[in-house]
């Protein structure tokens, strides 16, 4: 039986009566890298603060844009994040991102299962299982550190684990208000 798709928590503010703060951000939020698209997600909710928004979406900014993280290391965490909080929004905008940027079928059908992808490229392992070791023990070992370490560089670790923090920040926004989903697709994940 599907899950009862949640009734989001907030309402998009009307075009006509937005204040000059949420105007600025979302003219901030259409000229930079992600362009022009629909308000959603996380945008909308944070219009409700705007000036959390104008903080917020320039650290998403650098996160996603900007890091030594190649796209298919960045969708991978994005989307091991988005699973481990089972922030539905998040896993229906970035899993096809992710698969453009090259993350293979399979690996994203485990991860959606909540599954180690165990065929997925080596690189691809070590991520999965340093977030995966963070999230669940608030830690990572010295082995996991050193294995990230090598992969990425000190610099690109700081900037995985930054990330990570963001992205459990959007996960979080999502869930709490409930943001809308793409009604024409089934939910991801069950929901509780």
């Amino acid at each position: 039986m599907p899950s009862k798709r949640p009734k989001p928590r907030l309402d998009m503010p009307a075009e006509d009566a937005l204040t000059p703060p949420q105007r600025a951000l979302r003219d901030v939020i259409a000229s930079g890298p992600r362009g022009t698209f629909k308000f959603s997600g996380p945008f909308a909710i944070w219009l409700h603060a705007p000036e959390l928004g104008q903080l917020a979406q320039a650290l998403g900014a650098h996160c996603r844009y900007k890091t030594s993280l190649s796209p298919r290391l960045s969708e991978l965490a994005i989307l091991t994040t988005a699973r481990l909080w089972r922030a539905q929004y998040e896993w229906q905008a970035h899993a096809p991102i992710g698969a453009r940027a090259g993350l293979g079928a399979k690996t994203i059908r485990d991860l959606k299962a909540g599954r180690r992808p165990k065929g997925a490229a080596a690189d691809e392992r070590v991520i999965y299982d340093f977030i995966t070791e963070l999230y669940r023990k608030r830690r990572v070992s010295d082995r996991t550190y050193r294995r990230t370490v090598s992969l990425l560089g000190t610099t690109g670790t700081v900037e995985l684990t930054g990330l990570l923090g963001y992205y459990a920040l959007i996960s979080m926004t999502l869930n709490v208000f409930q943001a809308a989903t793409d009604a024409a697709k089934p939910l991801p994940f069950p929901e509780p």
